[in-house]
Parts: C-alpha cells; sequence; structure tokens
C-alpha cells in the first residue's frame, strides 16, 4: 500500500479535423494510504479519464501520477499494481465466475487455500456464492457486476480503482453493500478511488470526495466539509439533496438585500462584519430554512411527504425557497407560514467568479 499522487494532471483528447478536447485540466489530489476517494461529476466532467489515467489505460497529457515512489506515467496497467472494476464488467465469458474471480491470483502464484479463503470472503460479502460455478453470460447486470467488483476486491492490490461499481444494483441491495464494502476497505486497509454519479453513494463510501466540472477539480474535502463549506457556488448547488436554495443578493452597508429573478427588492438579511459591498449570492440549505418562527412571512406553493421528511416549496415575497422538516408537517397550499433564515446557516458567494465568500458565521479562510 502506498500514498497516491496526482500532480497537475492534464487529459487532451485529439482528433483528427477537430478541436482538442481538454478532458482533464490540472488536477492535483494527494490520497493518503489506506484513504478512501470518490470522483463525483455529472457525464463528460472528467471523473472517469482521470480513472483510466491512474489505471494506465489513457495517456497521461501533461503532469504526473505517483504511486508511492514510482511514477506511474509510463508503466503499463499490469505493472502498476493496479486492480480495476470496470463500469463494462470485461469478464471472460469462457470462465466461470469463480475463475473470473481468481484470474489474477491464479497469476501471482497465491497458494491455492488463500485463494479459496480470499474467494469465500468475497463471495459472501457480495452475495454471489451460489453462482461461483455459472458463466458470466448466464448471470443478470447485477450479478455481473458484482463479479467485476469481487475480483478487484479479491486481490489486495497497492491501489483499488473502481469504475460506477454499483450502478445496476437494485436500491435495497446497493444500500447493504455500500457499508459492508466500506467495512471491508477499511478492514484491509485499501487505498481506493472509486467514480460515481451518485451522490449517496459517494457520501457513504468515501473519506474524502473529489467534485468534478467541466474537466476541473472544483473541490476534494469531506463529504461534512462539501456540504457545510462548499468552495463555490457549483459544489453549493451540486451536493445536497434537495440542493441549497441560492438566491440574488447585493450587499449594501449593514444590509443583504435579496432580489428576486426580476431584479426586485424580496426581502433583507443582515450582513456580517467583512461582508464587502456588492453583488453576490447568498445560499441555505433546505434543513436549515426554518418554517413556523421567524421574522419573514412566505406563502406554501407545495408540500411533499416523502415517508420521513417534508419538502416545502416557500415563495418569499417573489422568492421561491425549499424546505426540508423532519416528518409531516400539516399546511395548505396558499397557507402563509413565518419563516426563518437564520445568519449562521447563510453561505455567500461571490456573484461573478462563483467563489465561496462566507460560510455562517465566518469568512472562508
Amino acid at each position: 500500500m502506498a500514498e497516491l499522487n496526482l500532480i497537475a494532471v492534464d487529459k487532451i483528447y485529439q482528433s483528427r479535423g477537430k478541436p482538442p478536447v481538454h478532458a482533464v485540466q490540472g488536477v492535483d489530489m494527494r490520497i493518503a494510504d489506506g484513504e478512501i476517494i470518490g470522483l463525483l461529476g455529472s457525464s463528460g466532467c472528467g471523473k472517469t479519464s482521470t480513472l483510466r489515467m491512474i489505471a494506465g489505460f489513457e495517456e497521461v497529457s501533461r503532469g504526473e501520477i505517483r504511486l508511492g515512489t514510482r511514477l506511474l506515467n509510463d508503466l503499463g496497467p499490469a505493472e502498476r499494481g493496479v486492480a480495476m472494476a470496470f463500469e463494462g464488467y470485461a469478464l471472460y465469458p469462457p470462465l466461470t465466475v469463480r475463475d473470473n474471480i481468481v484470474f489474477a491470483l491464479l497469476r501471482a502464484k497465491t497458494p491455492r487455500a488463500e485463494i479459496d479463503r480470499r474467494v469465500a470472503e468475497i463471495a459472501a460479502l457480495l452475495e454471489i456464492e451460489e453462482i461461483l460455478d455459472r458463466y458470466p453470460p448466464t448471470i443478470s447486470a447485477g450479478q455481473q457486476q458484482r463479479t467485476s467488483l469481487a475480483r478487484a476486491l479479491v486481490r489486495r492490490a497497492d491501489l483499488s480503482l473502481l469504475d460506477e461499481p454499483m450502478s445496476q444494483l437494485e436500491p435495497q441491495l446497493r444500500a447493504i453493500l455500500r457499508a459492508r464494502i466500506k467495512d471491508f476497505l477499511i478492514q484491509h486497509k485499501m487505498t481506493t478511488v472509486f467514480v460515481t454519479h451518485d451522490q449517496t453513494e459517494a457520501l457513504a463510501l468515501a473519506d474524502r470526495i473529489a467534485v468534478m466540472e467541466g474537466g476541473v477539480l472544483q473541490q476534494f474535502a469531506t463529504p461534512a466539509d462539501l456540504k457545510e463549506q462548499p468552495a463555490n457556488l457549483f459544489v453549493a448547488s451540486f451536493i445536497g439533496e434537495p440542493p441549497m436554495n441560492i438566491m440574488e443578493a447585493e450587499v449594501i452597508e449593514s444590509d443583504i438585500v435579496v432580489r428576486t429573478q426580476r431584479n426586485e427588492k424580496a426581502f433583507i438579511l443582515p450582513a456580517f462584519p467583512g461582508d464587502r459591498p456588492g453583488d453576490v449570492r447568498v445560499g441555505i440549505r433546505p434543513h436549515r430554512l426554518k418554517v413556523g418562527t421567524g421574522p419573514l412571512q412566505g406563502q406554501v406553493v407545495s408540500n411533499q411527504w416523502l415517508g420521513d421528511q417534508t419538502h416545502l416549496g416557500i415563495e418569499v415575497a417573489g422568492v421561491l425557497l425549499v424546505a426540508v422538516t423532519d416528518g409531516a408537517l400539516s399546511v395548505d397550499i396558499g397557507e402563509h407560514v413565518p419563516v426563518d433564515l437564520p445568519g449562521d446557516a447563510l453561505h455567500l458567494f461571490d456573484a461573478a467568479m462563483g467563489k465561496a465568500l462566507r460560510h455562517g458565521m465566518g469568512p472562508v479562510a
């Protein structure tokens, strides 16, 4: 096991007759030995290209990738000491599930007793004991995905790379396996990088998450920091379900004047010392917005009960906000309710660049 370092890594795809595509731009990440890292973002954001460069299936256009003291750039995939579970599974059809899982162990001349022990452990973990003697074409897509995952995890490689590792699993099984896999990775101190577009999966599995967009690493932080201290407007609005409420506003002396989409004055929030005059964006997480108390009045425009919480759409002076409350909330559409946006729950962002200026009571460090 070893620390993984990405140093100013770029990926530029060249295509004859077309302009180059800068898919990954100057990514820097230092991943500690035994750390579990999620690469999170929408389709085309650069996360899979980053994973494939680490694995050796894509060349690095610029920059360095190091695993411990070894420079990986010019090493082939088989020379890197890396195990990968592919989104497309990449199983050998003529081999049984068992033989697919142990293929790399046999090549490494692992003792048979150790192979059998590891296969039993990983098959129980992923609930594939009953299909070990079947062939990939005869099993479901979810079972194929678990087989690919088993083949990667059983190796105990210096680095494990997982590309959308649970995308084909039914929700209940996915929830169970997340916890099991995380415990397995922690128990065996396996340095792991996985790609996902599923926020829940990233938040549940990862020690830290790299949020990517447009080939750029937007923020690399713990799940808690991504929620409570987003680096910019993109991260603030991307992380969280429902996403953060974002309002157009302007700091004028001791006031934050919130405006409607028509640029009309909606309501005033108190500014904090250090808030600089000018256009800003104000954010608040839906679960931090208080309903039933506060100085503002809002009209309920939607009320959704989701079984364990209520999502309310509330229009406050022409500004639409979403609030989340635990349990059912008995309010009718059209009803007016008191609303509070606590100062310690507010986030301020630069309107032009999107950079975070303040989280809660204090400025961004």
